[in-house]
């Protein structure tokens, strides 16, 4: 695997010179100031990869931008509404653009309106660290209590909504601010947040989109870009549904095995395929990790290794960002797939045998605990897991391990 670190540009608290110290490999970063729908262009591109590029005191960093996440799929194109035909010709120019700039890989996802969804950013571990965490009783409160969404308590068992109500009586006025800015924040990075109106506007337009719709859009926006990233022989690796199943009765479409099978049977190629992150797949207790990697494995053009805890059975389910080999996912089985998958791969003489990886989220501990960076992205945190994979990387690629092919 190839071992790179996830970056939000020079406001990051994290520097190119921390990165170079971690001991990563390359960089996955985006352009998170430019709007959903407008085009990359190779001058903002390149002034990316130009701070990239550099450490402080202006030595070669020996690192380079070799991942986007994410080059963001607009609401429009989600629902075919507005400018989604424009959004998609962007796209397109996007991809170009990157591409002359030598980037091969980008990430993104097809989540509607709220991409993921956490309701605690600083939940406390039993070591004194934080984690982010999704409690589905105070998702359930802000839905039914604070969205007040049509008809939202018939999407929770009784005894979800008998708890909602209880837990939402209970909160001060500052813990239901909190909970809508958690709920609605956006992507990581992204300066694009939503308010409650907001909210209640893409709900009302998802009212005629089922999953057999959103689903018929995605192929649609698929059969529209995968060639043009054949042709530049780039490679697009959609991000599962986090958390993987349906919330505010918005559908969900990238869950499941069966979710991915559909969209790489409805266009298939080799341009197409799957960010597997473990964390995001990891909350639904019938994703085995180490099977998806063995089934889709020719298709996944990059990683996310994280792991969760969930705190429950059945799906949905509360969950908290868990350390990287502990929480409910077997991270040494998955890690062993990965590297059966590149050891074939090599065999194959392809030449993206190597699949680039990051170690994402992480706990807050130690000094993390005074900062205030990115949610779910933790230096000292990462550093941990990273060391962590890292160990289980070289302890299964050493020449003594045998893998059956």
């Amino acid at each position: 695997m190839r071992q790179t670190w996830r970056w939000f540009g020079p406001h990051d608290e994290t520097s190119v010179d921390d990165m170079r110290q971690a001991g990563v490999e390359g960089v996955v970063t985006a352009l998170h100031q430019i709007p959903t729908g407008e085009v990359w262009s190779v001058e903002d591109i390149r002034q990316r990869q130009n701070l990239i590029a550099r450490m402080k005191d202006g030595s070669p960093s020996d690192l380079a931008w070799e991942v986007v996440e994410s080059l963001p799929v607009s609401e429009s194109i989600k629902k075919q509404t507005g400018d989604w035909r424009t959004h998609i010709a962007n796209y397109k120019q996007s991809l170009a653009n990157l591409r002359d700039c030598g980037i091969e890989t980008i990430c993104y996802n097809f989540m509607p309106v709220l991409d993921w969804t956490r309701t605690d950013l600083a939940f406390k571990v039993s070591h004194g660290g934080t984690c982010m965490r999704f409690d589905l009783i105070d998702f359930a409160a802000f839905d039914i209590h604070i969205l007040k969404r049509r008809n939202a308590a018939a999407s929770f068992d009784t005894e979800v909504v008998e708890a909602a109500a209880e837990r939402f009586a209970g909160m001060d006025e500052a813990r239901r601010l909190e909970l809508t800015r958690n709920v609605t924040g956006g992507l990581p990075g992204s300066t694009e947040s939503l308010t409650i109106d907001d909210v209640a506007q893409h709900l009302a337009e998802y009212d005629l989109i089922d999953a057999d719709k959103l689903r018929s859009n995605y192929i649609a926006f698929l059969e529209e870009v995968v060639p043009v990233a054949e042709k530049l022989g780039m490679r697009l690796c959609c991000h599962p549904d986090d958390p993987p199943f349906p919330l505010l009765g918005l559908p969900r479409i990238m869950s499941t095995g069966e979710d991915f099978a559909a969209i790489l049977q409805a266009v298939d190629s080799p341009a197409s395929g799957l960010t597997l992150c473990s964390g995001s797949l990891g909350a639904r207790p019938d994703n085995d990790l180490a099977a998806l990697m063995r089934t889709f494995g020719p298709r996944v053009h990059f990683l996310h290794l994280r792991n969760v805890a969930r705190e429950s059975t059945g799906v949905p389910a509360s969950f908290h960002e868990a350390e990287h080999l502990g929480g409910s996912t077997d991270m040494v089985a998955f890690i062993a797939e990965i590297v059966r998958e590149e050891s074939r791969r090599k065999a194959e003489g392809r030449s993206d045998h190597q699949i680039p990886m990051r170690p994402d989220h992480g706990q807050r501990i130690v000094d993390d605990l005074g900062r205030q960076g990115q949610p779910g992205y933790p230096i000292i945190g990462r550093l941990k897991g990273l060391a962590e994979l890292r160990g289980v990387m070289t302890a299964l690629s050493h020449p003594l391990v045998r893998y059956e092919q």
